[in-house]
């Protein structure tokens, strides 16, 4: 907030900065903005101006086997992958906080690497060991695969969520005689789930919106929504492409308020355990 006694160039500065970072903003957003009605265009073709408003993309969408297909797959993969996910990743960051040990920020390193290394890496070096062993071209290999990209995320959030953990909580649960299992589902969970399910939400937008590896990997049964839409325009720019985009983008929207919901729900218990 602007202070009261603000000279007139800190004045100035403090409009013309945030007039600076909206204009910077509707930058970023315009071409999605713009996407986005003509998904209701009467016409064929992506332009504009509309000659009308229609559905029938989205009809298209829901009515298409193939579409239909796709969207299936994603619906079946994307969960998988995030549960396994949420579960390792979890794992690994409780192992990584509370232990010390020879080698710890190089395997942190190592779980997080997915995260910085180009996709296209991902899908070759997944392609060479995953085909001796007969795991390409199967659903088992993209849930692993996809895990494998979400994992990061999960320890990263639930790392960070870690840090203000009172590990003196879990010795008192095991002074009263909780074992470990108990202690966890019961002291520790509580506070850590606001991380863990923001660590599954990024792990299921990356999995659900992966399209590099799954090139690699899927055949053509194992289609998913976003190598649909990449097809599709390879082949033919349909406007049915924006009816998923406007979709995805509401989807991508929800979720980002989730995230914002659980970091408040977040600072409010640690408010409290302070």
């Amino acid at each position: 907030m602007l202070p009261a006694y603000a000279t007139l160039p800190e004045r100035v500065w403090f409009y013309a900065f945030r007039v600076l970072c909206g204009l910077i903003l509707l930058f970023l957003i315009l071409p999605i903005l713009v996407i986005m009605p003509l998904s209701f265009n009467a016409d064929s073709f992506l332009m504009y101006p509309m000659s009308g408003f229609s559905l029938r993309w989205y009809e298209d969408f829901f009515t298409s086997a193939p579409w239909r297909q796709a969207l299936m797959n994603s619906l079946i993969i994307s969960p998988l992958a995030t549960v396994v996910a949420m579960v390792f990743g979890t794992m690994a960051a409780i192992g990584l906080t509370r232990v010390d040990f020879p080698g710890k920020a190089l395997l942190t390193a190592v779980l997080i690497s997915p995260m910085v290394v180009p996709v296209v890496i991902v899908g070759v070096a997944t392609y060479i060991v995953f085909a001796p062993i007969g795991l390409t071209g199967s659903y088992t290999g993209l849930v692993l695969v996809h895990a494998v990209l979400g994992v990061p995320f999960v320890v990263t959030t639930v790392s960070a969520t870690l840090q203000g953990f009172d590990d003196n909580l879990v010795k008192a649960a095991a002074s009263l005689g909780a074992n470990p299992i108990t202690a966890f589902f019961r002291v520790t969970l509580p506070v850590v789930a606001p991380g863990i399910i923001s660590g599954g939400l990024f792990a299921f937008a990356i999995s659900f919106d992966e399209v590099v590896v799954t090139l690699f990997l899927a055949s053509p049964e194992q289609t998913t929504l976003p190598r649909q839409m990449f097809a599709g325009i390879r082949e033919n720019i349909s406007p049915t492409i924006a009816a998923v985009a406007t979709m995805l983008t509401l989807l991508s929207t929800l979720m980002l308020i989730t995230l914002e919901g659980l970091r408040r729900r977040n600072e409010r218990l640690r408010g409290i355990a302070s």
